[in-house]
Formats: C-alpha cells, structure tokens, sequence
C-alpha cells in the first residue's frame, strides 16, 4: 500500500481568457475564507460588477506570464511533485505523489481520487504555502476534509500547516539570493514581499504575519543584512479596506524617489512563480521603480524546483510520515469469507 502525498496550491485558470477568467474568479472570490464579507453584500458585488470587469483585465495579465506549457504555478507544482516523487524513492514504503489546486484544475477532490485509485489508505496533505493563513492553507484543507466527507472508506489523514522557520528552508532561500546576487551584482536594498491580507484578519488571530515577519527577519540575518538593506512588504491588496503594511507597490516608488540605482526583490510566501511573482512585483513594481526615478529591480525568482527546495519539502514530509514508514498490508476477505458473511446476514450474495 503507498503512502499518498497531495500537493495543493491556490489554483490557476484553465487558459488566459476572460472566459476561463469568470468561473475562476467566481470560485476564488466566491470562497468565504477568502472574502470575509458577509455573503449578502459580497454576492451581489462579486456576480453584479466585479465578475463582469475583472475577468478580461485578468486574462491581459496572465496572457503575459503564460507560457507554452500553460500556466507557470501549475507547471512549477507538477514539476515540484515529480521532483518530490524521485526523492521519496528512497523510503522503506511506497510513495505515490499527487497534486491538486484550490481553484480550478485538477482540483484537490481529484488529487485524493487519484490517491484512493492507486490504493493509498494513508494521506499527507501538503498545501506548499510557506507561512501560514485561512485564506490559503486553511482553504485548501477545507476542500480535502469536504471531498473526504463523501467517502465512504475514509483513509487515516495528516496535515502539514506551514514550513516558515525551518533552517533548511531558510537557508535555501539565503542560497538563491546569494545566487542571484554573483551572477547580477549586490543590490541597494533587498525588497522581500508577501502577498497581503486584510489587517482586520490578522488582527481576528490569523498568524499569517507573524510567520511572514519572522521568515524574513530569519533570512535578513542569513544573508547578513543591516536594518537599512531591506525590508518587509505586502502585495496583492484588493477591495477598499486596509490591508497588511507597508505596501509593496508603495514602498518601491518611494525607493524610486529616493533615487536607488539597483535593488532586489524576492517573495518568500510563494512556492512556485506565478502571476503575482513574475508579473506583478517583476513587471509591474519595476515600471513603478523606475517610473518614480530608480534604476533597475531585478525580480530573484521563488525556489520553484531547485534541489534545495525539493530536499526541504522531501524532509518535511518525511518528518510527517513518523510512525507511517513501516510497510502495511491491507487484508483482504476472500469470496468464502464474504460469502459466509453473506449467509450469515441471511442475503444471498455478498454485497461487496
């Protein structure tokens, strides 16, 4: 019997059109752990307006990120779990290595099918969010305990929440910085950005900050940098409340007016590159730095693929299999004991 592994990540739209933007958005924005706002505002805010204007300005933005193979976070996690399917090799038991995504497809309810096909009666799920939040690695759970909730043979189940502090992983990232940094030259200051929350999330007990904090304050000191080298922002904001700060976008014209020549940005918070890596802080913050009067911002790509980011994810999910590595046999009833049973419960064939 194998070991299953479910990799989860947000999601992706099936194609760079509008029309594939709709439902998309419509499940990402329609998720109540995403958009706090109760359901009879938000509704008809979200179908009336916002889902007819923002779908072809999104297809726009990913028309620019999309490659050959599709999408970047998608190609990134099927990659990701090929890697991961090879480093487990070396474990005393099976391993059978699947993804899904929060949004769109393959979703998380056809990762775990895929595991039940291939006779995985032990699950880890895996969302590959580095810090913690409900909007993202809560949800994702949610929607393995909701596919699991029509089970009729449920399999035993582990969760792993958050990966923000462990050596390896910063010491990984410190190794792609430094990378970045002996091919491109030392930049001014260094921008690490995450993607935002509402502040009122936070402030309702969601980690997500802290954990953004302290992996930032983790790799600063990796990489020796003083106080004035870098700092910590938050991107991706939507709506018109407040949301997690300083702001990115704004921190990087502000650099801008300050007349830098070369600064760095890397985004700890994402596992894979995507639309708001790429094309939001390399694209998009870079016209603004430059448009306020900077110089050039070099985007340091997420760890995606790199060996050293496949080694922390294997550990950890080795870490999380204690206790499962020992080889387990599934009995299985042979027709005369079901057909026993059968005559005992007064049928007349086995039911199963």
């Amino acid at each position: 019997m194998p070991l299953g592994i479910l990799l989860t990540n947000v999601g992706t739209p099936a194609a760079p059109t509008a029309s594939a933007l709709r439902p998309y958005l419509a499940q990402f924005l329609g998720d109540e752990r995403v958009i706090e706002y109760p359901r009879w505002l938000w509704r008809p805010l979200l179908h009336g307006v916002i889902l007819n204007t923002r779908p072809r300005r999104s297809a726009r933005l990913y028309q620019r990120v999309w490659t050959e193979e599709g999408s970047p976070l998608l190609v990134i996690l099927r990659r990701q779990a090929e890697r991961l399917q090879e480093a487990l090799a070396a474990l005393p038991v099976p391993v059978r290595v699947a993804v899904g995504l929060r949004y769109g497809e393959p979703s998380i309810a056809a990762g775990l099918r895929e595991l039940d096909a291939a006779g995985a009666r032990r699950v880890l799920a895996f969302p590959l969010f580095p810090q913690y939040s409900a909007t993202t690695t809560a949800t994702s759970l949610d929607a393995v305990f909701d596919e699991l909730k029509t089970w009729r043979w449920m399999p035993e189940l582990r969760t792993i929440n958050h990966y923000h502090d462990r050596p390896d992983y910063i010491a990984a990232l410190a190794a792609s910085v430094r990378q970045h940094w002996a091919a491109s030259g030392r930049p001014q200051r260094l921008l690490i950005s995450f993607h935002g929350i509402p502040r009122d999330y936070f402030t309702d007990g969601d980690p997500y900050y802290c954990e953004c904090q302290k992996t930032a304050r983790l790799l600063a000191a990796a990489l020796a940098l003083a106080e004035d080298e870098y700092a910590v922002t938050f991107q991706s904001r939507f709506g018109p409340f407040e949301w997690l700060q300083p702001y990115t976008d704004r921190t990087l014209e502000a650099w801008g007016r300050e007349g830098l020549a070369h600064v760095d940005a890397v985004c700890p918070g994402f596992s894979a590159d995507c639309l708001e890596t790429v094309d939001e802080v390399g694209t998009e913050g870079g016209h603004a730095f430059r448009e306020a009067g900077g110089g050039e911002l070099h985007y340091i790509p997420a760890l995606n693929d790199r060996p050293d980011h496949i080694a922390v994810l294997a550990e950890a999910i080795t870490e999380h299999l204690a206790g499962w590595l020992e080889p387990v046999e599934l009995s299985v009833p042979t027709d005369a004991t079901l057909k026993a049973h059968a005559a005992r419960l007064g049928l007349d064939e086995p039911s199963i």
